[in-house]
């Protein structure tokens, strides 16, 4: 009789603990290879540093996880994911309904608003007149390079690269006369000794794509990974913990609009 108590009270417990419980391997966090200030990049060392990469091991300590940061490019982080090469996405990798038939995400752990960068004291008007004949620089497979070319493609040339650093040299080699990006990681390539001949020209409207919004990315059969990951970044949103952590990088509140 004691054995099978015993045996019951083991199943009980079995079935009552969450899954990063039963987890032996460290979580695997997917970020694109490229350098994304303010939130990741790859320092000398090879340490990975960001506001992301800050944020994703707050997440990974909640959920009592082990976690290790992997990189891939762009473009390989869905595969990546749905191939178990790595657990989660937190890549600054916008929520969209196209990515939703692929993969599920987490709530939003920030806001974006995109704008277009150019060459001081320049005059950007977002109209299909306005950007008639301007050379735009983007990157590629993103939700940015998306909208550009659903509104101006047919009256400017949309020019996409791998990266968005790639983006920025050419602009700053004037390839293009414009990129469009993420405001924040524009403001933040302002703050470089290159950059001292540009500005933000014009920001986007929000669209029919509404508030942007930013989640990791899982896989659609990891529900209560998914679980832990989203009850983590609520806490952390509650208790001043993402607040802390978004305080070096920011100066301002870039879970933003998210909050109303």
């Amino acid at each position: 009789m004691k054995s099978l108590l015993r045996i019951g009270l083991a199943a009980c417990l079995f079935m009552t603990l969450p899954a990063s419980a039963f987890a032996i391997e460290p979580l695997k966090i997917g970020v694109a290879d490229e350098p994304y200030p303010p939130f990741t990049w790859k320092e000398p060392d090879g340490k990975w540093k960001g506001f992301e990469i800050d944020l994703s091991m707050a997440i990974c300590a909640a959920i009592k996880m082990q976690c290790v940061t992997v990189d891939a490019g762009w473009d390989d982080l869905i595969h990546a994911l749905t191939t178990k090469k790595i657990d989660m996405i937190m890549s600054s990798m916008v929520i969209t309904d196209e990515r939703r038939q692929i993969i599920d995400f987490s709530i939003p752990y920030y806001s974006t608003a995109a704008a277009f960068m150019g060459p001081k004291g320049s005059v950007l008007v977002l109209t299909r007149d306005g950007m008639k004949g301007k050379t735009i620089g983007v990157q590629g497979s993103t939700t940015h390079a998306a909208d550009v070319q659903s509104k101006f493609g047919d009256v400017a040339t949309i020019r996409t690269y791998p990266t968005q650093e790639e983006a920025n040299d050419e602009l700053v080699a004037k390839r293009v006369d414009v990129v469009l990006a993420d405001k924040v990681a524009l403001a933040e390539f302002l703050k470089e000794p290159q950059s001292s001949g540009l500005a933000i020209l014009a920001d986007v409207p929000p669209g029919e794509r509404g508030i942007t919004k930013v989640g990791a990315g899982l896989r659609k059969e990891d529900k209560a990974l998914t679980g832990e990951v989203n009850a983590a970044i609520a806490t952390l949103l509650t208790n001043g913990d993402y607040d802390r952590l978004a305080k070096p990088y920011f100066d301002f509140d870039i879970y933003g609009l998210l909050r109303k």
